[in-house]
């Protein structure tokens, strides 16, 4: 009897250049240009794979490096909650801010609704990072 073996991964397919933009013909839906953009599909790094590189890089265990990295966040979200902004350098700005009370429609009845008010994250990039991308 021959062993069952697992067939070798795929190699990760390369992201293909987008192809020049075709004039929209009369009446086309833009629902396709819309599908047509989410099929582009977009790498997910989580905060563990994070943690490996920097593990890897400054000689780190992964437990290690994923403390670190967790305590960042947790020091991050603690000082945000207290109002403070955050700047990190060659990242951004993250800050709290306040948005006011307004009106606004409900979308499947158009009926006029009151939208309490409201603390959001917001995050700007800095100068360096915006120009990298």
């Amino acid at each position: 009897m021959a062993k069952a073996t697992k067939p070798a991964p795929a190699p990760a397919a390369k992201p293909k250049a987008a192809a020049p933009a075709k004039p929209a013909a009369k009446g086309a839906a833009p629902a396709k240009a819309a599908a047509a953009a989410k099929a582009v599909k977009v790498e997910l790094i989580t905060l563990r794979q994070l943690a490996a590189e920097i593990g890897e890089e400054h000689g780190l265990s992964q437990k290690q490096a994923n403390g670190v990295l967790a305590s960042t966040i947790t020091l991050i979200g603690e000082h945000l909650k207290k109002g403070a902004r955050i700047r990190i350098q060659g990242l951004g700005t993250l800050e709290v801010r306040k948005r006011a009370a307004r009106m606004g429609r409900n979308p499947s009845t158009g009926e006029p609704i009151q939208i309490k008010a409201s603390k959001k994250i917001a995050f700007r990039a800095s100068k360096d990072l915006a120009e990298a991308i």
